[in-house]
């Protein structure tokens, strides 16, 4: 990261100038979160980079969220996290019932798949839902261009499920083919890459960048899958000025707190919902289903409606199982709090 830019090139804008005081603007440093490690974070400010350490009591912090910083000897402390513009989460991979912060503060998201099997409708529903809810402006790159004998006709699935959906067909390793994602990528801008292990994201951050700032490897030839190369998240600076996110291959993706994102990525099916006859229509076989008329008359394919339904329960079963566990986490700690409040009271007699 080049240690010497302003906030305007870090991505500052007045909506986190708003949220700072004059007084916090005198007696705390303004800082980015640029790379985050297991056990610590690096920020960028206007006077270079620091390591930043954060205790688990702490907000939770990821990359691109802006922070107030207080000095205390020859170190720089967390003193408190600016609110988000925008901010991209998913529910802990398997079981594990916890939100998992992936970036924030992101303009432009780079929802990146390949012209091959790893092509999938039924993700990219996924992805959109996760781009609309986090209030990132979604944009498709299909890599491997050369390796594909029709893209065309990947183009074509894709602008069915959003006529306005901007699509770009690249090869990740031709500088000319990559310019096409120069127009999100101005100074000050901060745009983000997700999608599977192996499609070409490093590729792009390579190109985007001029200089190999993220390592790649091979795909396997007998699936089409790649190897997983990105270990941690980091923002790198481009030529053109704006910050880029390369984030971990994202093998597993469960909603939670999504329904507003699904909602606007299957938009023509509430559409078509709000005519049915029943207010509680489950547009299964219910009489008066305007979405089941949709689906007789090929307006609307039975896997974008079977992806709907599937996405929305999955997001609220993510979403009451997460609400329980903080309800479970309240009650023990008042139960916690009420133990040691009562040792301190026999402890005083």
């Amino acid at each position: 990261m080049n240690t010497h830019l302003n906030l305007s090139q870090l991505g500052w804008r007045a909506f986190f100038q708003q949220q700072v005081t004059l007084d916090e603007l005198e007696t705390t440093l303004i800082a980015r979160v640029i790379a985050y490690h297991r056990d610590h974070f690096i920020v960028q400010a206007e006077n270079g980079c620091h390591t930043v350490q954060h205790h688990p009591t702490q907000s939770p912090l990821t990359v691109g969220d802006w922070l107030l910083l207080k000095q205390h000897e020859q170190h720089w402390l967390y003193y408190r996290l600016l609110e988000r513009l925008t901010v991209i989460t998913r529910k802990g991979a398997g079981s594990k019932l916890a939100q998992q912060l992936i970036a924030a503060n992101i303009d432009t998201l780079f929802i990146v798949s390949s012209h091959n099997k790893d092509f999938n409708l039924s993700r990219f529903e996924r992805y959109l839902a996760l781009a609309h809810q986090s209030g990132c402006a979604p944009v498709v790159v299909l890599t491997k261009r050369d390796q594909c004998e029709q893209p065309e006709q990947y183009l074509a699935k894709l602008a069915e499920l959003d006529r306005h959906l901007i699509v770009l067909s690249v090869n990740a390793l031709d500088s000319l083919s990559i310019e096409e994602l120069r127009p999100w990528c101005n100074s000050g801008q901060t745009v983000a890459f997700v999608g599977s292990s192996g499609v070409g994201k490093s590729s792009l951050v390579n190109g985007l960048s001029e200089l190999p700032v993220a390592t790649t490897a091979r795909i396997r030839e007998d699936d089409s899958k790649g190897r997983h190369t990105t270990t941690y998240r980091a923002l790198h600076v481009l030529e053109s000025g704006a910050l880029l996110l390369d984030t971990p291959g994202v093998r597993e993706l469960q909603l939670a707190d999504c329904q507003h994102g699904v909602e606007l990525t299957f938009s023509e099916i509430n559409e078509l919902a709000e005519q049915c006859r029943f207010a509680n229509c489950g547009h299964q076989q219910e009489p008066g289903c305007n979405v089941q008329q949709a689906l007789q008359h090929g307006t609307l394919t039975q896997r974008r409606l079977d992806n709907y339904h599937k996405l929305l329960k999955e997001q609220q079963h993510n979403s009451r199982s997460l609400a329980q566990l903080r309800s479970h986490d309240r009650n023990r700690g008042k139960f916690y709090r009420g133990v040691q409040k009562q040792m301190r009271d026999l402890k005083g007699r």
